[in-house]
């Protein structure tokens, strides 16, 4: 078994006196369970993958040829991609109310979907699938049929031609069958959530038509699914439905851990990896009134995942409004906080980062930019991108997508190293002789000496902007290294600047 080694040296060199320190963090797998081996570990080349949350099929496809491939982006989570309940005002979560599993959603048609992962494979951008299967959609009490995005009927506890009455759990525990007590382990796992429908997970006839599901995604050339709501599911289940799927691929399982609760993430470990909720509120609560000197260690010892099973985000679509674990976290109308929390996360060899990327919304329920009839707008208007209207795009923001870069050219020295301070809000540390990042969260400038361990050479800030293909010049600042791998940093009040070899210029 490995152990964690946790292994700190530090000396006083010239030059502005920089305290070093390097921090080898090496973590064993919190459970022996045995393993399916048709799950695979997150991709190592290419380390950040997007939530293009709601945007439509045949946008992705354009911002994976675009975009998201050029600049080395892994995968792009997708919302659920089968037929959804259709609601009062349209509102995001009726994408989380599953009515069939035709691939048919305000997103686009089963052709389209297929479009969408052939092109992005081709580019090198893997599909991740949103798979909602812990239950169906809210138990329909009007006494009327209800349809699905394909026009699919529905009613209590009825889903035609697919689930039956006999087939959800009904917990008896309260009027609706919701979850009442989150400490109760079997009221989780067998109660309604928010009143949606929960399927019996443990019957070998409901395992078998949610493996259906995911094999046909599967064939498709999905990649990945990302299991909502997986804690509401038993983990013996969820091993059982994966033992089904008939081809290789990823996942990564939604587990609102915080503790205090019965139900824990490492139960989860052998079915995949991990979302850690943690992660968001502690990066939030360093720089909400913090420090971000505190964060030199941040990891395992903060109490989180460990670093191979854990999937880290500054926030995700849930939190961002308050709802699932949501609180004291940052989102993109924290504006240059959030910036510098993404290049931190970004920068920092902790765990598989997921980039959120948003459309503006004045009301926690508000689904995505639509006409009256709910058809969801077009990111992609005549070959232009909408980005920065109603469509945030966060992940296209410079200092976001230049990151990318800096985290996949990093990612063979996963450790830190020349870690600098003032004891407040500026911060630098070095990837080995890879990269290195230096973040001003103050409001005066920083101007010092810093010994970036990077080889002699001129280098372009990926923060302001970018090399051009040629590495012949930048678009942004250009940050001069000496032999002694020393370099002069500027950096602007509430800014950052990251280099790293690949964004090394060739004069």
């Amino acid at each position: 078994m490995h152990h964690r080694l946790l292994l700190t040296v530090a000396g006083i060199v010239s030059k502005g006196a920089v305290l070093l320190s390097a921090i080898l963090i090496f973590c064993s797998p919190a459970s022996a369970a045995p393993r399916n081996p048709k799950i695979l570990s997150h991709r190592t080349d290419r380390t950040v993958f997007v939530h293009l949350f709601e945007w439509k099929w045949k946008d992705v496809a354009l911002e994976c040829e675009n975009f998201l491939g050029p600049r080395g982006f892994g995968a792009v989570q997708v919302s659920p991609a089968n037929e959804h309940a259709v609601l009062p005002g349209f509102p995001w979560y009726q994408r989380y109310q599953p009515v069939s599993y035709q691939l048919t959603s305000r997103s686009g048609t089963r052709e389209e979907f297929i479009d969408m992962v052939r092109r992005c494979k081709a580019v090198g951008v893997d599909i991740y699938a949103d798979a909602v299967i812990n239950h169906m959609a809210w138990v329909n009490r009007s006494g009327s049929t209800l349809y699905g995005s394909a026009g699919s009927p529905y009613d209590e506890y009825h889903h035609p031609g697919l689930f039956q009455s006999w087939d959800f759990n009904r917990c008896g525990r309260n009027r609706d069958d919701s979850i009442s007590n989150y400490q109760d382990r079997w009221e989780v796992q067998n109660c309604n959530l928010a009143t949606c429908a929960d399927l019996k997970t443990g019957s070998e006839y409901v395992r078998g038509k949610i493996a259906d599901y995911l094999n046909d995604l599967l064939s498709i050339g999905v990649s990945g699914f990302r299991i909502d709501a997986a804690k509401h599911i038993a983990a013996q289940d969820l091993q059982a439905i994966f033992s089904r799927l008939n081809r290789y691929f990823y996942p990564f399982q939604e587990v609102i851990d915080l503790g205090g609760e019965p139900i824990r993430s490492d139960e989860y470990f052998p079915t995949g990896d991990v979302t850690d909720f943690r992660y968001s509120r502690e990066l939030a609560r360093a720089f909400n009134g913090g420090r971000l000197a505190w964060l030199e260690r941040f990891g395992p010892e903060w109490g989180f995942l460990p670093n191979q099973k854990a999937i880290v985000f500054v926030d995700n679509h849930d939190i961002q409004r308050g709802h699932g674990a949501g609180g004291e976290v940052l989102t993109h109308k924290d504006a240059q906080k959030y910036v510098l929390a993404n290049v931190f996360m970004l920068a920092w060899p902790y765990g598989y980062t997921q980039v959120m990327s948003s459309y503006k919304f004045r009301n926690t329920d508000q689904g995505p930019p639509s006409n009256s009839r709910g058809e969801t707008s077009p990111v992609y208007v005549n070959g232009a991108v909408r980005c920065g209207q109603e469509w945030v795009c966060e992940h296209r923001w410079q200092p976001v997508a230049g990151m990318v870069g800096f985290r996949n050219f990093t990612q063979t020295t996963p450790y830190v190293s020349r870690w600098w301070t003032n004891g407040m809000n500026q911060i630098a540390f070095a990837r080995g002789n890879r990269g290195y990042t230096v973040i001003n969260y103050e409001l005066k400038p920083l101007r010092r000496f810093f010994d970036t361990g990077l080889p002699a050479g001129t280098y372009c800030d990926v923060i302001s902007g970018e090399a051009n293909r040629a590495k012949s010049s930048c678009s942004g600042t250009r940050i001069v290294v000496d032999r002694s791998g020393w370099a002069e940093i500027n950096v602007a009040p509430l800014s950052a600047v990251a280099i790293h070899g690949g964004a090394a210029l060739l004069n």
